[in-house]
């Protein structure tokens, strides 16, 4: 097979890996119905389910970055698939909520192993050109997993039950890890295993010199800021709000989610082109994908009554693009790190959408709770105000992504690189368009008072905010 040919397979069997990860995460929430009946469980303790999942995995995230440097993305993708496969197995053939928790526990520890993997991969196979759409591409085509789920899953535990359907899923995280281990190489080169030196306190200098540096502070902030209100509507509250809220039906509910789905995949092939393109810009789309997903959710809040579809609609949508907005982060840890330290970069990353989800799924229960909602289906006013605990996590995210920000653009600076305000930017180019090419030598640039400091206008800037 031509190399060519190689690692495109190399990285086919990687998504296959997330889809089917992305398919485990999301499995008990497809059946959620079925495991009240099957564990006795009350509204709170189902959402106990959620927040474990979520702890495990951002919890993990850390020490899978230093595990993927150290021992590479196969030897991690197959693990976590293997792993995933074992938590099935126990949520199969569990008879009470304790089995039931370890289960999902083990889930989320596989599940946390793979994703990371698979962006320290892709440098080593692609070029960096192509390495923020494929990123991109890689999140889009793991949402597919929420669509296993929620049709053919769901219907396979209605037709076979839920032994049945978790052990056959169990199977199928078992086939992916041998698949990963046959496949799955770290490089181009022979080797399967990088090369890494050093003991794990040299491992953990390197996460905090990754941690120290403004690239990886601001990624982190853009995927805290991105993600965890979609993460919310389509892991927990979503589904009750659309119903118990707003009065859908649950045919109704269910296609808002299909909807979710659809426009996370549509949005990550763009989001994935403008990042390649604009890779100065990078926090203005984080920010602007905040100012929609919270515009968005004060017109559904501050709605008279019950919002209409078409208003609940463009909700979905606006929370859907969030997913792909928060690869950005990873972007910054990949264009602010070396190669040895991207695995732990990344992992930090990561665990920062999940920490936020954390707090915003809490904090929810809580204001419900408080509410008196807990014993029965949370009235519109109650989910109202519950869903306004978005709000100060937006807020904390947004303020740090402009004071990291501000960091990374100084230490630019200090390194004789300096971002041009969009202003002159676009002066330049309208300068250009009219000029033409015999005209940019007399074009009025940023640095013609300094000839000393470089302007940072293109493309090829690739550890620019």
């Amino acid at each position: 097979m031509s190399a060519s040919r190689l690692r495109w397979f190399v990285w086919g069997v990687a998504v296959l890996c997330y889809v089917a990860g992305v398919t485990a995460r999301s499995s008990l929430a497809a059946v959620g119905a079925d495991a009240v009946e099957r564990f006795s469980l009350s509204a709170s303790m189902l959402s106990g389910f959620a927040v474990l999942q979520l702890v495990v995995y951002a919890g993990m995230q850390i020490p899978v970055g230093i595990l993927v440097d150290r021992w590479g993305p196969r030897v991690l993708i197959a693990g976590g698939a293997a792993l995933i496969a074992g938590g099935q197995t126990l949520l199969a053939v569990a008879g009470d909520v304790r089995f039931a928790l370890l289960g999902r526990a083990v889930v989320g520890a596989g599940d946390a192993m793979t994703f990371v993997s698979i962006l320290r991969l892709l440098p080593a196979w692609f070029p960096a050109r192509v390495t923020p759409v494929l990123t991109q591409v890689t999140g889009m085509l793991g949402q597919l997993g929420q669509l296993i789920s929620v049709i053919p899953f769901a219907a396979l535990v209605g037709l076979q039950g839920w032994r049945t359907a978790f052990l056959g899923l169990a199977g199928a995280h078992l086939l992916a890890a041998i698949l990963a281990g046959l496949v799955l190489r770290d490089s181009p080169s022979a080797r399967t295993r990088p090369v890494t030196a050093g003991t794990l306190r040299a491992a953990a200098a390197g996460v905090r010199v990754a941690w120290a540096h403004p690239g990886t502070r601001l990624g982190f902030w853009s995927h805290f800021s991105t993600p965890f209100a979609g993460t919310v509507f389509a892991l927990l509250w979503g589904y009750p709000f659309l119903v118990s809220g707003e009065g859908l039906t649950r045919a109704g509910a269910a296609g808002l989610m299909v909807v979710f789905v659809v426009a996370n995949l549509a949005a990550a092939p763009v989001i994935g082109q403008l990042v390649a393109t604009h890779p100065l810009r990078r926090s203005w789309l984080v920010l602007g994908m905040v100012a929609v997903q919270a515009t968005a959710w004060a017109l559904v809040l501050a709605w008279p009554g019950r919002a209409p579809s078409t208003v609940l609609t463009v909700l979905v949508i606006a929370l859907a693009v969030g997913g792909p907005a928060s690869m950005i982060g990873f972007d910054y840890a990949r264009t602010s790190n070396p190669l040895t330290r991207l695995g732990a970069a990344s992992g930090a990353v990561n665990g920062a959408g999940f920490l936020a989800a954390i707090l915003a799924l809490l904090g929810v229960g809580l204001v419900l709770d408080l509410q008196g909602a807990g014993a029965g289906d949370p009235t519109l006013g109650q989910f109202r105000w519950a869903m306004l605990v978005h709000y100060p996590v937006w807020i904390l995210g947004v303020v740090q992504v402009l004071r990291w920000r501000r960091r990374l653009r100084a230490l630019m600076a200090d390194e004789g690189v300096v971002v041009p305000p969009l202003r002159v930017v676009y002066r330049q180019r309208l300068f250009a368009a009219f000029t033409g090419p015999g005209g940019r030598a007399s074009a009025p640039t940023p640095s013609t008072a300094a000839p000393s400091v470089r302007t940072a206008t293109g493309a090829d800037d690739k550890e620019s905010p």
